[in-house]
């Protein structure tokens, strides 16, 4: 587990950035793949997150997923929420305490997000099009309606793929420049291949919604050797599926 250096400080909180290590799959899910959308044998993805919330805290309530569908979407949950619901959505924020919220990726960003006055969480799932689209910006601004304040905002994108393992297509390319020609400054070229820098990019996105308070854990999940499940690297070895790494923050 990591974890991040800005967020640890605070004692209202707990939190982690998992790799694949630690947990009871097998395969290509080797070792704590907690993606229940995977094909991976499903009492091993509950063990796992079973393992996952005893290292967040044993006397937590479950930790609450979404159905994760690269979207601009994000629920609150209050006290009056049905946490047997699950909703198609890309962030979750909450006022709960015991309460661990849970994203998953596999190259994917997550974020982390802790306001330590208003006592306020939340948790983004961003990939591309999901900061495309404005996930954070609207993280952020629903938080600032629920009484939090820029200043005490503190955010940390936790490991991801590098730019160096994210080639990417001119369409791609296309479309952010017709967005935004300021967007170029996220795209390198080399060896006639076109690379795309998803954490500055993220990073960006959180600076142009005021936030200053950044933890960037620059750890490349495509990279082998840092032990995370990589959508990517398994898609170049030919499998036909991969493992999820799971990120948690709670109010303790």
């Amino acid at each position: 587990m990591i974890r991040s250096k800005k967020l640890k400080i605070f004692k209202g909180i707990s939190h982690g950035f998992f790799n694949k290590n630690g947990g009871k799959s097998e395969g290509i899910y080797k070792s704590l793949n907690c993606g229940p959308g995977s094909k991976d044998i499903k009492k091993n993805i509950k063990k796992n997150l079973k393992i996952v919330k005893k290292k967040i805290c044993i006397k937590s309530k479950n930790i609450y997923l979404l159905h994760q569908i690269h979207s601009n979407k994000f629920i609150f949950i209050n006290k009056n929420f049905d946490l047997k619901k699950k909703f198609k959505a890309d962030a979750v924020i909450t006022d709960q305490k015991k309460l661990p919220l849970g994203i998953l990726t596999a190259d994917c960003v997550p974020i982390l997000i802790y306001d330590n006055v208003a006592n306020i969480i939340a948790a983004i799932h961003a990939g591309w099009r999901g900061a495309f689209k404005g996930i954070i910006k609207n993280v952020i601004n629903f938080m600032l309606k629920k009484g939090c304040s820029i200043k005490n905002i503190h955010a940390a994108i936790g490991p991801c793929i590098a730019q160096k393992n994210y080639n990417i297509k001119q369409d791609f390319v296309s479309r952010f420049m017709r967005k935004d020609k300021k967007n170029k400054i996220f795209f390198k070229k080399k060896n006639n291949q076109i690379y795309f820098n998803l954490p500055k990019y993220v990073k960006s996105q959180l600076k142009m919604n005021k936030i200053s308070k950044i933890d960037h854990i620059n750890i490349d999940t495509f990279d082998k050797k840092n032990n995370f499940f990589s959508a990517r690297r398994s898609s170049k070895l030919k499998h036909d599926d991969y493992g999820r790494n799971i990120s948690i923050i709670m109010i303790n």
